[in-house]
């Protein structure tokens, strides 16, 4: 009871014979065909990417720029300057 009986493909060729017409059908599996072997040549050339070992990225002894520690905030600068 869990596949579909020989009655039931025929319903559904029947189904797809009146909704694409059967001269678009041919042209429509062609289509799909193509369609799985792109796709099937991604997925390889995406496996063959993951198994390559990707370049480390260079190691850094510091910070890009440099941090002052004489820093004060321009919000406190601002208050101070404000008559009272």
């Amino acid at each position: 009871m869990g596949g579909l009986q020989p009655w039931h493909w025929l319903i559904v060729i029947a189904a797809f014979i009146l909704l694409f017409g059967a001269k678009k059908l041919p042209d429509a599996a062609r289509s799909l065909g193509k369609s799985m072997r792109i796709f099937k040549s991604e997925i390889k050339e995406m496996q063959s990417d993951g198994d390559k070992p990707s370049t480390p990225l260079p190691e850094s002894s510091g910070p890009a720029t440099p941090v002052s520690s004489e820093r004060v905030d321009t919000a406190e600068q601002s208050s101070d300057k404000r008559p009272a």
